[in-house]
């Protein structure tokens, strides 16, 4: 994998995607219309409105290039393997000190999102359970020492 190549599920390439489409629909219109607006106030030295605008410009031009290269260059995970975890795979653990169950779904960085459970195959977690088979014990080296957890299920989306 190049050092540009971005991992994503079908799932999170289809939300960047949605994401570029509208920044650059609706988002651009929404800002050329804020920029109109303020440059109408006048002396834009000191406005304020028209600075801001300017400023969320940036950002969004800056966005609309990150979302492109990524798209560009997204490697997408579409089959899972259900006898060994990997980029894609569902997986249900059990914390064996505190006998919970979670589930995450293992995706690349650019996906991660831990509210909705997608963790980064590059986390300490995620390095962990790669390549795990149903039944194995998952140590994770933390700051608050060892998390051990026993992988339960192996599914996909």
């Amino acid at each position: 994998m190049s050092k540009e190549e971005i991992i994503l599920t079908r799932e999170g390439f289809a939300k960047l995607e949605l994401e570029l489409e509208d920044l650059k629909t609706v988002k651009r219109k929404e800002l050329a219309s804020r920029l109109k607006t303020a440059i109408s106030y006048g002396d834009l030295k000191e406005n304020s409105e028209y600075h801001s605008a300017k400023n969320d410009q940036s950002f969004m031009e800056t966005r609309i290039l990150t979302l492109t290269r990524m798209l560009k260059n997204a490697q997408v995970v579409d089959s899972v393997d259900l006898t060994k975890v990997q980029i894609g795979s569902i997986v249900v653990l059990n914390d064996i000190e505190f006998q919970e169950k979670i589930e995450y779904r293992i995706v690349g960085p650019a996906e991660a999102d831990v509210l909705e459970d997608k963790i980064s195959y590059e986390s300490p977690l995620g390095k962990a359970l790669l390549d795990k088979a149903v039944g194995d014990i998952i140590r994770v080296d933390a700051p608050m020492g060892v998390i051990k957890y026993e992988l339960l299920e192996i599914r996909a989306v």
